[in-house]
Protein backbone atom coordinates (compact mmCIF):
# COMPACT_ATOMS: atom_id res chain seq x y z
CA UNK A 1 0.00 0.00 0.00
CA UNK A 2 0.96 3.56 -0.84
CA UNK A 3 0.39 6.81 0.78
CA UNK A 4 0.74 10.38 -0.13
CA UNK A 5 3.70 11.82 0.69
CA UNK A 6 1.71 15.10 1.85
CA UNK A 7 -1.83 13.46 3.42
CA UNK A 8 -0.97 10.66 4.18
CA UNK A 9 -3.95 8.83 2.15
CA UNK A 10 -3.57 6.01 0.32
CA UNK A 11 -3.55 6.23 -3.14
CA UNK A 12 -5.29 4.55 -5.63
CA UNK A 13 -3.62 1.52 -7.67
CA UNK A 14 -3.97 0.66 -11.12
CA UNK A 15 -2.86 -2.78 -12.30
CA UNK A 16 -1.75 -2.16 -15.67
CA UNK A 17 1.34 -4.42 -17.18
CA UNK A 18 3.67 -2.14 -17.35
CA UNK A 19 2.71 -1.76 -13.32
CA UNK A 20 3.61 -5.15 -13.33
CA UNK A 21 7.12 -5.13 -14.55
CA UNK A 22 7.42 -1.49 -12.95
CA UNK A 23 7.94 0.43 -16.18
CA UNK A 24 5.38 2.64 -14.58
CA UNK A 25 6.67 5.29 -12.37
CA UNK A 26 5.66 4.98 -8.75
CA UNK A 27 2.83 7.78 -7.43
CA UNK A 28 4.00 9.67 -4.20
CA UNK A 29 1.15 12.56 -3.95
CA UNK A 30 -2.79 11.86 -4.31
CA UNK A 31 -4.82 13.61 -6.84
CA UNK A 32 -6.20 16.36 -4.35
CA UNK A 33 -2.69 17.15 -2.74
CA UNK A 34 -1.67 17.92 -6.30
CA UNK A 35 -4.68 20.20 -7.51
CA UNK A 36 -3.75 22.45 -4.34
CA UNK A 37 -0.69 23.23 -6.25
CA UNK A 38 -0.98 26.60 -8.66
CA UNK A 39 1.31 26.41 -11.77
CA UNK A 40 2.81 29.50 -13.11
CA UNK A 41 1.20 29.87 -16.53
CA UNK A 42 0.62 32.85 -19.22
CA UNK A 43 2.70 36.08 -19.47
CA UNK A 44 5.83 36.10 -17.74
CA UNK A 45 8.76 38.87 -17.60
CA UNK A 46 10.89 37.84 -19.73
CA UNK A 47 13.56 37.78 -17.82
CA UNK A 48 12.68 36.99 -13.77
CA UNK A 49 9.69 34.88 -14.98
CA UNK A 50 7.19 37.10 -12.37
CA UNK A 51 3.71 36.74 -13.79
CA UNK A 52 2.09 39.81 -15.38
CA UNK A 53 0.29 40.89 -18.22
CA UNK A 54 2.80 41.05 -20.93
CA UNK A 55 6.39 39.60 -21.40
CA UNK A 56 8.23 42.79 -20.90
CA UNK A 57 10.81 43.06 -18.17
CA UNK A 58 9.42 44.01 -15.13
CA UNK A 59 10.50 47.43 -12.98
CA UNK A 60 12.50 44.86 -10.54
CA UNK A 61 14.74 43.43 -13.11
CA UNK A 62 15.42 47.05 -14.91
CA UNK A 63 16.49 48.00 -11.33
CA UNK A 64 18.58 44.95 -10.97
CA UNK A 65 20.37 45.36 -14.67
CA UNK A 66 21.56 49.08 -14.36
CA UNK A 67 22.75 48.15 -10.37
CA UNK A 68 26.42 49.39 -10.94
CA UNK A 69 27.61 46.19 -8.70
CA UNK A 70 25.57 43.84 -10.66
CA UNK A 71 23.86 44.59 -13.87
CA UNK A 72 22.89 41.63 -16.15
CA UNK A 73 24.27 39.13 -14.98
CA UNK A 74 21.37 36.62 -14.95
CA UNK A 75 20.05 36.05 -18.49
CA UNK A 76 16.14 34.49 -17.22
CA UNK A 77 14.78 32.62 -14.68
CA UNK A 78 11.73 30.06 -14.67
CA UNK A 79 9.71 28.82 -11.61
CA UNK A 80 7.20 26.33 -11.44
CA UNK A 81 4.52 27.38 -9.32
CA UNK A 82 2.67 29.94 -7.36
CA UNK A 83 3.53 30.34 -3.87
CA UNK A 84 0.37 30.61 -2.50
CA UNK A 85 -0.43 29.16 1.15
CA UNK A 86 -0.76 25.37 0.19
CA UNK A 87 2.83 25.56 -1.43
CA UNK A 88 4.18 27.38 1.58
CA UNK A 89 3.35 24.91 4.27
CA UNK A 90 4.88 22.07 1.93
CA UNK A 91 8.03 24.33 1.82
CA UNK A 92 7.92 24.39 5.40
CA UNK A 93 7.69 20.16 5.60
CA UNK A 94 10.51 20.15 2.94
CA UNK A 95 12.99 22.60 3.77
CA UNK A 96 12.63 23.73 7.56
CA UNK A 97 11.23 20.28 9.14
CA UNK A 98 13.27 18.03 7.36
CA UNK A 99 11.10 15.88 5.50
CA UNK A 100 13.60 15.53 2.13
CA UNK A 101 11.21 12.74 0.69
CA UNK A 102 8.80 15.56 -0.25
CA UNK A 103 11.24 16.37 -3.15
CA UNK A 104 9.27 13.53 -5.72
CA UNK A 105 5.93 15.38 -5.45
CA UNK A 106 7.91 17.72 -7.89
CA UNK A 107 9.68 15.54 -10.16
CA UNK A 108 7.44 15.44 -13.35
CA UNK A 109 6.87 19.64 -12.95
CA UNK A 110 10.30 20.11 -12.34
CA UNK A 111 12.02 18.02 -14.98
CA UNK A 112 9.31 19.42 -17.50
CA UNK A 113 10.09 23.04 -17.38
CA UNK A 114 13.90 22.03 -17.58
CA UNK A 115 13.09 20.65 -20.65
CA UNK A 116 11.01 23.50 -21.55
CA UNK A 117 13.31 26.39 -21.29
CA UNK A 118 17.05 25.20 -20.71
CA UNK A 119 17.77 22.06 -21.98
CA UNK A 120 20.83 23.61 -23.95
CA UNK A 121 22.38 24.22 -20.07
CA UNK A 122 25.51 22.99 -20.51
CA UNK A 123 25.78 22.54 -16.25
CA UNK A 124 23.26 22.13 -13.63
CA UNK A 125 24.57 24.27 -10.70
CA UNK A 126 22.51 24.10 -7.18
CA UNK A 127 22.39 26.99 -5.02
CA UNK A 128 24.62 25.79 -2.12
CA UNK A 129 24.41 26.00 1.78
CA UNK A 130 26.58 27.04 4.13
CA UNK A 131 28.57 24.44 5.83
CA UNK A 132 26.75 25.16 9.02
CA UNK A 133 23.55 25.42 7.82
CA UNK A 134 23.73 22.19 5.45
CA UNK A 135 24.92 20.36 8.81
CA UNK A 136 22.02 21.57 11.04
CA UNK A 137 19.22 21.02 8.54
CA UNK A 138 20.93 17.39 6.92
CA UNK A 139 20.62 17.89 2.98
CA UNK A 140 20.54 20.59 0.63
CA UNK A 141 17.34 21.38 -1.02
CA UNK A 142 18.46 23.15 -3.92
CA UNK A 143 20.87 20.19 -4.49
CA UNK A 144 17.98 17.30 -4.24
CA UNK A 145 15.45 19.78 -6.93
CA UNK A 146 18.55 19.64 -9.28
CA UNK A 147 18.84 15.57 -8.94
CA UNK A 148 15.24 15.07 -10.54
CA UNK A 149 16.33 16.98 -13.96
CA UNK A 150 18.94 13.94 -14.15
CA UNK A 151 21.83 15.51 -15.41
CA UNK A 152 25.17 15.79 -13.87
CA UNK A 153 25.19 17.69 -11.28
CA UNK A 154 28.19 20.27 -10.78
CA UNK A 155 28.47 22.24 -7.06
CA UNK A 156 31.66 24.79 -7.78
CA UNK A 157 30.20 27.73 -5.48
CA UNK A 158 30.39 27.88 -1.36
CA UNK A 159 28.23 30.09 0.62
CA UNK A 160 29.50 31.82 3.54
CA UNK A 161 27.23 31.28 6.93
CA UNK A 162 24.92 34.80 7.86
CA UNK A 163 21.77 34.86 9.10
CA UNK A 164 18.48 33.30 7.26
CA UNK A 165 17.64 34.97 4.53
CA UNK A 166 14.12 34.24 5.51
CA UNK A 167 14.50 36.20 8.32
CA UNK A 168 15.43 39.33 6.65
CA UNK A 169 12.78 41.76 5.13
CA UNK A 170 12.92 42.50 1.53
CA UNK A 171 15.06 45.81 1.90
CA UNK A 172 17.45 43.73 4.10
CA UNK A 173 17.96 41.12 1.50
CA UNK A 174 18.24 42.97 -1.97
CA UNK A 175 21.33 45.22 0.73
CA UNK A 176 22.70 41.81 1.69
CA UNK A 177 26.25 41.44 1.03
CA UNK A 178 27.48 38.90 -1.37
CA UNK A 179 27.89 35.40 0.70
CA UNK A 180 29.03 32.85 -2.66
CA UNK A 181 32.88 31.98 -3.49
CA UNK A 182 34.30 29.56 -6.04
CA UNK A 183 37.64 28.10 -4.84
CA UNK A 184 38.09 26.11 -8.36
CA UNK A 185 36.13 28.26 -10.99
CA UNK A 186 37.85 26.04 -14.26
CA UNK A 187 35.25 23.95 -14.53
CA UNK A 188 32.52 26.73 -15.14
CA UNK A 189 34.83 28.27 -18.56
CA UNK A 190 32.68 29.34 -20.61
CA UNK A 191 29.87 27.22 -19.80
CA UNK A 192 25.84 28.20 -19.66
CA UNK A 193 25.66 27.73 -16.46
CA UNK A 194 21.72 26.52 -15.12
CA UNK A 195 21.08 27.62 -11.24
CA UNK A 196 18.80 25.37 -8.96
CA UNK A 197 17.18 26.37 -5.92
CA UNK A 198 13.77 26.24 -4.31
CA UNK A 199 12.60 29.71 -3.73
CA UNK A 200 12.91 32.97 -6.08
CA UNK A 201 11.90 35.96 -3.76
CA UNK A 202 13.53 39.08 -4.34
CA UNK A 203 16.40 37.51 -6.88
CA UNK A 204 19.24 38.52 -5.05
CA UNK A 205 20.52 35.08 -3.89
CA UNK A 206 20.09 33.82 -7.51
CA UNK A 207 21.88 37.25 -8.70
CA UNK A 208 24.43 37.25 -6.03
CA UNK A 209 25.53 33.34 -7.17
CA UNK A 210 25.74 34.08 -10.55
CA UNK A 211 27.77 37.33 -10.77
CA UNK A 212 30.35 35.29 -8.90
CA UNK A 213 29.53 32.58 -11.42
CA UNK A 214 29.84 34.89 -14.63
CA UNK A 215 33.18 36.75 -12.19
CA UNK A 216 34.74 33.31 -12.51
CA UNK A 217 34.27 32.75 -16.45
CA UNK A 218 31.51 31.44 -16.75
CA UNK A 219 29.74 32.45 -20.22
CA UNK A 220 25.96 32.65 -19.09
CA UNK A 221 23.72 31.80 -16.20
CA UNK A 222 20.03 31.29 -16.02
CA UNK A 223 17.83 30.22 -13.05
CA UNK A 224 15.69 27.35 -12.64
CA UNK A 225 13.13 27.37 -9.38
CA UNK A 226 10.63 25.22 -7.92
CA UNK A 227 8.50 28.84 -6.54
CA UNK A 228 8.62 31.75 -7.19
CA UNK A 229 7.57 34.13 -4.56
Amino acid sequence: MSLCLICAAELAQTVTWRSVFFLDKEETCCSECLDKFTLIEGPVCQTCGRPQADEQVCYDCERWQSDPEIGPVLTSNRSVYHYNDWMKDVIARYKYRGDAALVSVFQDSFRQAFLQHFKEAGLIVPVPLSSQRLYERGFNQALLLAELIGRPVLSPLNRKHLEKQSKKTREERLQSENVFFIETPSDILSKHILLIDDIYTTGTTIRHAANVLIQNGAKKVSSLTLVRG
